[in-house]
Parts: C-alpha cells; sequence; structure tokens
C-alpha cells in the first residue's frame, strides 16, 4: 500500500533459543534487506548470508528469505532473517533496521495487513492466533479448520444468498413496472427463510465450537477429607493442591489444565462443603457452590469409608454432579458403595475415571457432524443479529411495507458481513447489473 510505513518485528518466541525469525513487511522490506545482507536473494529461496550493521559490523551469519508482494503472509513486500537466538543478536539486528528508518510492529499488525490485503479474512485471522494457543489435539484441529477457510465458506455461502434475495426484494421495488416473474417476492422470502433456518441449526449448538477453543470447566466437589485434593493432584500428575489431615485445608478455588481425550478441560479444586466454622471457610464453600453452579462438568467425591458420606452435601449440589466417585477404596468400606469406586491415594480405579471423564468431556464438545462450529461469541452475537433481522422480515405481511422487508434483509446482510470483514454495500450493485442488466 504506497505511503504505508514498513515494520518489523521477532516473529518467534522471545527469549534465547537456536533460532530467531525476524519479520520484515512493507515497501522498504527490500531495501532493508539489501543493507544488512548486501544481497537480493531469489524469491522464496533460503540463502546463507551475514548481516552486517550500518557500521559494517557483523551481526550474525543468518539465514535470508524475499517475498515480494503479493505472494506473501501480509501480501506486501516481506523480508524474513532467520538468526541465531540469542539476545544480543536479535538486538542487534532490530537495532540495525530501526536506523534504516523501519518501526516495530504493533501487536497483531503483521495479520491486520494480511486481513486488509485479502489474504484471508477475520475469521482466518482469530483462527491464527488460536492455532498458535492450541494445547489440544482438539483446537488445533478446530483452528486449523476455520484458518483454511470453514467457516468463512459457510458465512460467504449465506451471505452470497441473502445478497441475491436482497437484490431481487429491491428490484419488486424499484422495477415494479418491469415484467419480473410473478413469484419473485414469494421466492425471496422462500430464500430467507431456508436461510434463518440454517442459521438457527447453526446457534443451536450448545456452544461446542467456543468450549473447545476455551475449555471446558470440570469442577471437584465433595465434603472435607474426601480426597478431592489428592484425586486433583493424581489426575494432573503433579501436586498443584495442598493435602492435609487437617479438614477444611482447602479455602479457594484451585485451578489445573488437563488433557482429556484431545480436548482441554480446566480442572478445579474447591474448598469441602460443610457447615463451616468461620468467616474464610464459610468464603470457600460459597465459591466452592458457586463454582459447581457454573461448572460444564461437576464429580461429586465421596469418602466411601465413612459413615453418612453426604452429610453437609447440599441437595442442589448432589443434582449438579455429572459424575459421583467413591473414594478411599484402601480404607475399607463399611457397606457395598454402587458406582465407580477408586483410591485416589493408591491409584485404584483412577483408569476407570479418567475414561469415564473423557466420554463425558468427548459427548459434550464431540462434534455432531463435519459442519464447522462456532468458535467465538463476536460471531454468535452477530449471527443472532442476522437471525433477528430475517425473522423481522418474514413475520411481516408479504405485501405490507416491502421496503421494510428489504431493509431487514440488509441488514442480515451487513451482520453477516461483519464475521468475516466483508461489509461492501456495492456488492448488491453488482448483482442488480448482473441480473438485470440495468442500462444495457
Amino acid at each position: 500500500m504506497p505511503g504505508r510505513d514498513t515494520i518489523c518485528a521477532l516473529s518467534s518466541a522471545p527469549g534465547r533459543a537456536g533460532v530467531a525469525v525476524l519479520r520484515v513487511s512493507g515497501p522498504d522490506a527490500g531495501r532493508a534487506l539489501q543493507a544488512l545482507a548486501g544481497q537480493m536473494p531469489r524469491p522464496r529461496q533460503a540463502t546463507l548470508a551475514a548481516l552486517r550493521s550500518g557500521a559494517g559490523e557483523i551481526l550474525d551469519r543468518a539465514l535470508i528469505l524475499w517475498f515480494p508482494a503479493p505472494a506473501s503472509f501480509t501480501g506486501e513486500d516481506v523480508a524474513e532473517f532467520h538468526l541465531h537466538g540469542g539476545r544480543a543478536v536479535v538486538e542487534g539486528a532490530l537495532a540495525a533496521l530501526a536506523a534504516l528508518g523501519l518501526r516495530t510492529a504493533e501487536p497483531g499488525e503483521f495479520t491486520r495487513r494480511a486481513v486488509e490485503n485479502g489474504k484471508f479474512d477475520l475469521t482466518g485471522a482469530e483462527a491464527l492466533i488460536d492455532l498458535i494457543d492450541a494445547e489440544t489435539p482438539a483446537q488445533r484441529r478446530q483452528a486449523l479448520s476455520q484458518h483454511e477457510g470453514a467457516l468463512a465458506a459457510l458465512y460467504d455461502g449465506w451471505r452470497a444468498r441473502l445478497l441475491h434475495a436482497l437484490a431481487w426484494a429491491e428490484a419488486t421495488i424499484d422495477f415494479a413496472d418491469e415484467e419480473l416473474p410473478e413469484d419473485t417476492a414469494a421466492t425471496v422470502r422462500a430464500q430467507a427463510a431456508e436461510i434463518l433456518k440454517e442459521i438457527r441449526a447453526h446457534l443451536d449448538d450448545s456452544h461446542r465450537g467456543e468450549l473447545v477453543r476455551e475449555g471446558l470447566y470440570l469442577t471437584v466437589i465433595g465434603q472435607p477429607n474426601s480426597g478431592k485434593s489428592t484425586l486433583v493432584n493424581a489426575l494432573a500428575r503433579r501436586e498443584v493442591a495442598i493435602v492435609s489431615e487437617i479438614a477444611g485445608t482447602t479455602r479457594d478455588v484451585i485451578e489445573v489444565r488437563l488433557d482429556l481425550g484431545g480436548y482441554a478441560v480446566t480442572l478445579a479444586d474447591t474448598a469441602g462443603l460443610r457447615e463451616a466454622a468461620e468467616a474464610v471457610e464459610a468464603e470457600g464453600v460459597r465459591r466452592a457452590l458457586a463454582r459447581a453452579e457454573a461448572a460444564d462438568l461437576v464429580v461429586l467425591v465421596l469418602d466411601g469409608s465413612a459413615a453418612d458420606p453426604l452429610a453437609g452435601i447440599p441437595e442442589a449440589a448432589r443434582t449438579r454432579a455429572s459424575l459421583t466417585v467413591w473414594n478411599k477404596a484402601d480404607a475399607g468400606f463399611p457397606v457395598p458403595r454402587a458406582g465407580l469406586v477408586i483410591s485416589a491415594r493408591t491409584g485404584q480405579g483412577l483408569p476407570e475415571l479418567i475414561a469415564a471423564l473423557t466420554a463425558l468431556v468427548k459427548d459434550r464438545l464431540a462434534a455432531r457432524s463435519d459442519a464447522p462450529l462456532l468458535t467465538r461469541a463476536r460471531h454468535r452475537a452477530a449471527l443472532e443479529e442476522a437471525a433477528e433481522a430475517l425473522a423481522r422480515a418474514l413475520a411481516a405481511p408479504e405485501l405490507a411495507a416491502p421496503e421494510l422487508f428489504s431493509e431487514d434483509l440488509r441488514l442480515a446482510l451487513r451482520a453477516l458481513g461483519r464475521i468475516t470483514g466483508r461489509v461492501d454495500v456495492e456488492e448488491l450493485l453488482d448483482v442488480v447489473f448482473r441480473d438485470f442488466c440495468i442500462g444495457k
């Protein structure tokens, strides 16, 4: 883009490493590459070069890459320096680029330029950060599918159909005297109704995509000394919670991230449920109940060796339990316990518990079809807005106020366009000219 700054930044993770990647994008990328490396490599071919500062000092021997516009990540001229990842090397190269008048890129600026230059849409940009942040295979698969355009294709498909319907709806108003098909209005309404049906089905997904991206919340509740913290440590395979024979040791909510069956799960240990003797423990119990109420899944841990394992546990907490576990099998039970029996201390029954938890997670998050899932609240809000506009348009009498019907279609179109970042009123004119040959 003429007049745009040339930017540079470290594109690999900061800190000591074997390799660090510096990226440069903008009209002066080629000049910067020539200045530091003393040569221009062939496009997209890694070349070894000695990098020098403006004073002629050798900064490093590195691989250089040249991506002339538009065949680059940002769509602009892009240069990359693959340096040794020492702090002094990276800082020296950045200082040499700054001396050439390049400025440090702002957060997300490379990706923003890629979107502005049409390399991918907003859903693709969001998927890129999701791909970088992915902790589990499910998150990686979802982010990669979205980055490759699965969501954009779905939303752009609805948008294209709605654009076509709006063009015909506008034609019934602007060209009422022309010989349009008699069923034009009915056809447009049918098209809008079908799109509305598909959007509503897409919204009715139990938030699976968002939960895959953000992770499920799994809360462990139970009486004091029922073995909750020992179980959490066993599942995490490290000591994240304090284990003590003193009842009421856990006061606050303690969280740890897990990978269950390829899905991200935030596991929370909570205070033991009982009538608290003092204010701090009472607050811990309140937080435990609140976390259980808000959790996606709840595991109720009961001390199978206790005479009354349910004492002090509110009925609401019992009914919230997705899975009930009888712990302390190693201590012996006074009566047989029906259900999942474990010993968090010895590991007895833990494989079966992990399998049961994994099945619950997969049942909650596994896709029901090959259709891409919603991944962000921003997408959901825009789709709900589009659905409301379409429902409003279809609720109006067929022959009354066709202008309002068209306006609601236009509002739905704009809401869909905001998801991908493709909001262009000129497209409506393109459809009109193509379909009706105005001005022929």
